[in-house]
């Protein structure tokens, strides 16, 4: 447990650090609809890293996996620097793909975890690795503006140096993982189970939801620093109001989790799509408030993701092998790299308010499944 905590917080870390310093590379370079694309590229590799992830846990352990992605996310660390110093955007972009296998890997940390301990026990287990996240809320976009200053004192251009920051906590949690985590036997049945969890009746609700919220939570938080941005407000400002916004998307999962143990994924997850609302709502009213309503704004939005998700993901950890949760990861970060390219374009021709007002609607889809579960199940 540990190990997995020190390794998600630095690929957290390094997350957050290279995809903010990325979409305000590419709004510089491209405008506001090339914004999206940094966070698009990051959530692509994501999705890949996850189903690359499940399998490689099926079939040779979850080291190994664990470690295969934290190494290619370290070379794409190097080449998303590279491309950053260079002021090639396409380059950027390739190194934040490979970056995000690495997250990837990272995210399906938490099913690994939640299966160390008994059913009664597995939202407070997964949610206590998705905590590991609040140190990247409390330290990836407070060191955005000290990472540049120095980068611009080297000579180097400013946003380049969260990107080799990011790199350096990536390569240490290869480096972590390498030296703290047991070697751990396969499973064979897991091998045999993949897409075909798709046909499932049971997954719709967690599937819906995790996806739902995570398309929301991207859209709105990826439009953040171009707004801020476009407001002409520092570095420093954008650091702190994404902090607030990643501490909630981290910081109360334990109290996610034991939520999600006492009263059941299916009603976390309703909680969670009125928290999402509330934001979205904060959003499209008060699109210029950075000392108040985009704060509240955007930790709500965090925290609604972070019940969603946590109450999705119980769900998920006692009816689905290793390899088809990768698989189900998968789904949710590919959708959700639509939406940063989604919110790009509805940036460029409405402004923030359009990206809050169609993000808000996103996050009620969900309600028609937790009436159609209800009207079958109870609890």
């Amino acid at each position: 447990m540990s190990a997995l905590f020190v390794t998600v917080a630095l690929m957290n870390t390094a997350t957050v650090l290279a995809n903010t310093a990325g979409t305000l590379i590419a709004a510089d370079a491209g405008g506001p609809a090339a914004s999206g694309l940094p966070s698009a590229a990051g959530v692509a590799g994501t999705a890949v890293g996850a189903l690359l992830a499940g399998a490689l846990t099926a079939r040779r352990g979850r080291r190994f996996a664990l470690l295969t992605g934290y190494g290619l996310a370290t070379v794409g660390g190097l080449l998303a620097f590279g491309g950053a110093a260079a002021g090639e955007l396409l380059l950027l972009l390739v190194g934040l793909v490979a970056l995000g296998l690495g997250n990837g890997a990272a995210q399906l940390s938490r099913y690994l975890a939640a299966d160390m301990y008994p059913l009664e026990r597995k939202g407070f287990a997964l949610s206590s690795v998705v905590w590991a996240g609040t140190i990247g809320a409390l330290t990836g976009p407070l060191m955005i503006s000290p990472t540049a200053h120095a980068a611009g004192w080297l000579g180097l251009p400013e946003l380049a140096g969260p990107i080799l920051t990011a790199t350096v906590a990536v390569a240490c949690a290869a480096v972590a993982a390498a030296l703290a985590l047991p070697a751990d036997e396969v499973s064979e049945q897991a091998t045999h189970e993949g897409w075909r969890v798709f046909r499932r009746r049971s997954l719709r609700l967690p599937l819906g939801a995790m996806v739902a919220a995570q398309i929301t939570m991207v859209a709105v938080m990826t439009m953040t620093p171009p707004q801020l941005h476009h407001l002409g407000h520092s570095l420093d400002v954008v650091g702190w109001i994404l902090a607030a916004h990643i501490f909630g998307m981290f910081a109360l999962s334990p109290l996610t989790g034991r939520i999600a143990d006492r009263i059941g994924g299916r009603r976390t997850i309703g909680i969670g799509i009125a928290v999402l609302v509330a934001a979205t709502v904060l959003a499209y009213f008060l699109p210029t408030s950075h000392e108040s309503g985009l704060p509240v704004s955007l930790f709500l939005l965090g925290y609604g993701w972070n019940l969603m998700f946590v109450g999705g993901s119980s769900l998920l950890s006692t009816s689905v092998q290793t390899r088809a949760k990768g698989a189900v990861d998968a789904v949710i970060w590919g959708s959700s790299a639509f939406a940063s390219i989604g919110s790009g374009h509805l940036f460029g021709h409405g402004g923030y308010p359009l990206v809050a007002a169609v993000a808000g609607v996103l996050a009620v889809l969900p309600v028609f499944l937790l009436v159609t579960r209800a009207s079958g199940t109870t609890g």
